[in-house]
């Protein structure tokens, strides 16, 4: 579970990220939807504990991350938007030191590095250096190592960038799976038929606020749309001034 209480971030004199109230449960796939310089990565960073917020309150599993900072992140998962990856390791060598970070060695390491590597599609590169990987690859490895360690949360931004249809496709998938096994999943995004085909609920923020929440048919009747598609719906809730920043290209 992830709670956030009235998160703010302020830059001097520019408010980033302004009082917003956000929860993603166990077992769900929360969409945190907005147009870029919306808010959306400030908020990731901070609940991930790389950037302090300058006022409220971050829950990750029940730890308080001001108080209990470490309890906090060891439950956690977290796919940036850029990863950085060794890449004169192996896929292996990698996923192993990843485990060492949250402590998890010995025996049992190896059959879970190997799970990790068989549920995103990479079994057979284990033994090959990283450097050698497409983008992709890269992704999906960043996304292996993010799952690793048993996280009860997982905080994921714009997971789809640079993939192609067959890796989205395997990322929905796994996504999918992890919540229906009870992980809480909070992910940021500003392409709208990811957030609409993957979220159980979705926070719409523009300008540093959330303007909106629910299921996708809830932002439907809030905005008094009637269309299939999420693209009217978030036009009118945020008053169209992001059509040029919304990416719908999967």
């Amino acid at each position: 579970m992830i709670a956030i209480e009235q998160l703010v971030k302020r830059y001097g004199s520019f408010v980033a990220v302004d009082g917003i109230d956000l929860e993603a449960a166990a077992g769900e796939i929360h969409g945190f939807l907005g147009p870029n310089g919306a808010g959306k990565t400030t908020t990731i960073r901070m609940v991930a504990g790389l950037l302090k917020p300058t006022a409220g309150r971050i829950v990750v599993n029940g730890h308080d991350l001001a108080d209990r900072p470490e309890d906090a992140k060891a439950s956690l998962g977290f796919i940036p938007d850029r990863p950085f990856i060794y890449e004169k390791l192996t896929a292996g060598e990698f996923l192993r030191f990843h485990a060492g970070l949250y402590g998890f060695d010995g025996n049992g390491v190896g059959d879970r590095v190997r799970d990790m590597l068989g549920l995103f599609e990479l079994t057979e590169w284990e033994e090959e250096l990283v450097e050698s990987f497409s983008h992709g690859m890269k992704q999906r490895l960043v996304m292996s190592a993010a799952f690793l360690h048993r996280p009860q949360a997982v905080l994921v931004d714009e997971p789809m960038v640079g993939l192609d249809p067959r890796g989205a496709k395997l990322i929905k998938r796994v996504f999918r799976r992890m919540a229906d096994h009870g992980v809480a999943i909070l992910m940021s995004t500003h392409t709208l038929e990811v957030a609409q085909e993957m979220c159980d609920r979705i926070s719409i923020i523009a300008k540093g606020r959330i303007i909106a929440r629910g299921t996708v048919d809830e932002l439907r009747q809030l905005a008094g749309s009637q269309d299939e598609h999420l693209t009217p719906v978030f036009l009118k809730l945020t008053g169209g001034s992001a059509l040029q920043e919304i990416d719908e290209v999967v």
